[in-house]
């Protein structure tokens, strides 16, 4: 019923925003549509006068509604959209394109207004075609894992992060960095991760009856939105059961935010998975704002020092010495560390004279199919 008033406010006051010959409608829900008519024929001084009515609409909606004695605040996302007669667009067209502005009004920040724009209409197609082919991707099994090594200074391998690639049938393969950000807004990281966490579980049982491999341990990276759900340790469970493989082989990479975002829960979980033997890595380490307080409650096995402190080590001495902090701090707390991002041979000299006995990187290996990194596992 409150719904239904504050529908009504919002029409009269949109009604007393614009001229008796202007429209004012309801599309649906909170949806409406205000055409303003026999603007400027000049572009600039239309648009000119488009702003100033919908400046004043957003006024005029922000202020307090008194309804049934109780006051209500609320705001609107405006977009708006120039079209004359002989631009020759339909009815449909138009309304899309004014769409089109008012999510953009949303992603600015809401009670804003923004002008539709031909550029971000096509980066708004260009992502609904991506997300559409996600979909397919997931259907039509286009993704695949490759394997990064991670290595003790004398080049044995101990074990492997998992990278999730998609192979596109016309653009050949996508990168994470492209993909991953729209899978995370979507949702679709979800059965994603779930792919990515059957796969490597399934690779580490395919390595169990080879002494090569049966040791390896691999690492699956844990987005926010999969450990939040209310049933990742029952997911990861049934995984394990189902894969039967040897759970301490299997590592869970989590980043510092993610750990740090409610951090009852993420003790509960991690708590839960660690009794089934699973192993944690603190993904980036260093980037973020940990309390090292935190850092004795969570049961983590490894602490992974970010490469962007990799990366300037011998640059920045600043960065050196936090290299060497964290090593310290992972040794004092009984935690593994492992340096990722190695790629010189200045910086692995300086993180084994510094007490860090792993490396992830490009002096090692790039990310590769598996087929490739069973060679390397062989000629290693």
């Amino acid at each position: 019923n409150i719904g239904d008033l504050l529908l009504v406010e919002v029409a009269n006051r949109l009604q007393a925003c614009v001229r008796e010959e202007d429209t004012v409608a309801r599309l649906g829900g909170d949806e409406f549509v205000v055409m303003l008519e026999d603007l400027d024929k000049e572009e600039e001084e239309a648009a000119a006068q488009a702003e100033a009515v919908g400046k004043k609409i957003l006024d005029a909606i922000s202020q307090p509604y008194a309804l049934h004695e109780q006051e209500y605040n609320c705001t609107a996302s405006t977009g708006i959209s120039l079209f004359c007669h002989q631009d020759n667009i339909g009815v449909d067209e138009v309304l899309k394109r004014a769409d089109s502005a008012m999510y953009q009004a949303k992603s600015a920040g809401r009670n804003t207004l923004r002008f539709f724009d031909p550029a971000m209409q096509a980066v708004l197609e260009a992502r609904t075609a991506l997300e559409n082919d996600l979909r397919r991707a997931l259907a039509e099994n286009q993704f695949r894992l490759y394997y990064q090594m991670q290595v003790y200074h004398n080049g044995h391998i101990i074990a492997a992060e998992v990278l999730i690639r998609w192979q596109h049938p016309q653009r050949g393969l996508v990168s994470p960095l492209e993909f991953i950000p729209l899978a995370e807004e979507t949702g679709l990281i979800l059965p994603i991760g779930q792919w990515v966490l059957e796969t490597a579980c399934t690779q580490l049982k395919a390595w169990e009856s080879d002494p090569l491999t049966r040791e390896l341990q691999l690492a699956v990276n844990v987005s926010a939105r999969q450990f939040r759900q209310p049933d990742f340790v029952e997911q990861v469970y049934a995984v394990l059961e189902k894969t039967t493989i040897e759970p301490s082989l299997l590592k869970l990479e989590l980043t510092e935010s993610l750990v740090l975002d409610n951090i009852d829960d993420t003790i509960v979980k991690m708590q839960a998975l660690k009794e089934l033997g699973v192993h944690f890595s603190m993904d980036d380490f260093g980037t973020g704002y940990s309390s090292l307080s935190y850092l004795t409650q969570l049961p983590l096995d490894q602490l992974k020092i970010d490469q962007s402190f990799v990366r300037n080590i011998g640059i920045k001495h600043s960065d050196g010495a936090i290299v060497q902090t964290i090593i310290g701090m992972a040794g004092n707390l009984g935690m593994e560390v492992i340096a990722e991002g190695v790629e010189t041979e200045a910086q692995r000299a300086f993180l084994e004279q510094h007490g860090c006995p792993v490396c992830q990187g490009y002096l090692f290996s790039k990310p590769v199919p598996v087929g490739e990194f069973e060679a390397r596992l062989k000629s290693s």
